[in-house]
């Protein structure tokens, strides 16, 4: 049975730091890239960050770029989110997923494409002003 597990979650104040971790099971982790998504209330999921699997490359939209950092660590079979300067905006619900590969969609902004294989449940950060 696949499992992604997100933990780290919590309550921060504005300029605070959190570290989320994933840690998953039931499938070759080596092989697939990792994903940070978050959900807010009202709002559309967005994909924060994602490590890939063979070079360890990673991906960050404009909002996340130079806060967050994503690191993979494969003989834990775990993924951590070092998430720095939080903002109220980054409250949200924030779930990991795995998929062969990250993919970036071409488009104004670019986004990380939801598509992926397989689904954790969430993880609830918020951040106060």
């Amino acid at each position: 049975e696949v499992q992604l597990q997100a933990s780290g979650g919590g309550l921060v104040q504005a300029g605070g730091s959190l570290r989320l971790s994933c840690a998953a099971s039931g499938f070759t982790f080596d092989d697939y890239a990792i994903g940070w998504f978050r959900q807010a209330p009202g709002k559309e999921r967005e994909g924060v960050s994602c490590i890939s699997s063979s070079d360890g490359s990673t991906y960050y939209p404009d909002s996340v770029k130079g806060r967050f950092t994503i690191s993979r660590d494969n003989a834990k079979n775990t993924v951590h989110l070092q998430m720095n300067s939080l903002k109220p905006e980054d409250t949200a619900v924030y779930y990991c997923a795995a998929d062969p590969r990250c993919t970036v969609v071409v488009g104004t902004p670019p986004y990380l494409s939801y598509g992926m294989a397989y689904w954790g449940k969430g993880t609830l950060v918020t951040v106060s002003s």
